[in-house]
């Protein structure tokens, strides 16, 4: 007998029943296509996917209204005659713009536990998901199944260490949480962030990357610089002279320095009082005229 583990196939056309155990599930109706009413229809509220771009919804819909919806949504029967949500509520939302009444729909059999990982995994598949949507669904996997990450990796087809990176961004103040989820910021960014130790630091240089349009490599640098006050990575108490100075008397430095060079002045610090000050142009002309004020400041 051969002992040898066969390896799960990794997310690809193989689809659902290559990723998920289905064979326990009863998949009456998968197998042909109905035309289910709008209003016996509803979402599923642990949906992983929450943000829904409204123009992206409105393009669809005038698709739908020319063509009508070319791929079936999947449904389960929580009632007699009522229906929830699997996957496509996209493409329900946008039906609903379109004035539809009825739309082509698979029907499923599936518990609770099975409609969250199949809503997961088909929006994986699609990339739908934003990357705290997908951190978020991970942590509802590993907590109601109480996977393991290396068993979720098997589960879906991710790579463990994939895995631990997006449920790493959870660690993050929501603050950033939400100008990931937003795409404020992107994942770079995120994991640039992550390798400061503190909170408040990494909210500093978030806004700094926000106010600037710092890109991920200069993100990286910042974070560098920071870290590298203490090669050792373990944080040391805080001089008294750098304690002092509170985030508000930070801020109403960088205004008056922005006030006087007539630019948006960045400045960064980190706990050993090592920082930078950078004074950003637009043009050779705007440098000039920032050469011409350190010339008067000179004389």
């Amino acid at each position: 007998m051969d002992n040898k583990k066969t390896k799960k196939p990794a997310l690809g056309g193989q689809g659902l029943a290559a990723l998920i155990d289905i064979s326990g599930l009863n998949t009456a109706g998968s197998s042909s296509i109905n035309e289910i009413e709008l209003s016996k229809i509803e979402a599923n509220p642990e949906q992983p996917r929450h943000a829904f771009d409204e123009e992206a919804l409105e393009e669809l819909a005038a698709s739908i209204r020319a063509n009508g919806l070319i791929q079936p949504i999947t449904l389960r029967e929580i009632q007699p005659d009522r229906y929830q949500i699997i996957s496509g509520e996209r493409r329900y939302r946008a039906s609903q713009k379109a004035g539809l009444t009825a739309i082509p729909a698979y029907i499923r059999k599936a518990s609770d536990e099975n409609v969250i990982e199949m809503a997961l995994i088909e929006n994986i598949q699609r990339e739908d998901l934003n990357a705290i949507e997908i951190a978020l669904a991970f942590q509802a996997l590993i907590d109601t199944h109480n996977f393991t990450q290396e068993q979720l990796s098997e589960r879906i087809g991710k790579k463990r260490a994939t895995i631990a990176n997006f449920l790493r961004l959870l660690r993050l103040p929501a603050e950033i949480q939400i100008g990931l989820k937003d795409k404020k910021i992107d994942m770079g960014h995120a994991k640039a962030l992550l390798s400061l130790d503190d909170a408040s630091t990494q909210l500093m240089v978030y806004e700094q990357v926000l106010e600037y349009g710092f890109s991920v490599r200069r993100t990286e640098e910042i974070v560098k610089e920071i870290n590298d006050g203490n090669p050792t990575g373990q944080r040391e108490t805080m001089p008294d002279k750098v304690r002092r100075k509170t985030p508000e008397e930070f801020n109403s430095l960088k205004k008056q320095l922005s006030s006087f060079f007539g630019t948006k002045v960045a400045l960064s610090f980190n706990e050993q009082g090592k920082g930078k000050i950078s004074i950003p142009f637009a043009s050779e002309e705007e440098f000039e005229r920032i050469l011409q004020i350190f010339d008067t400041v000179k004389k």
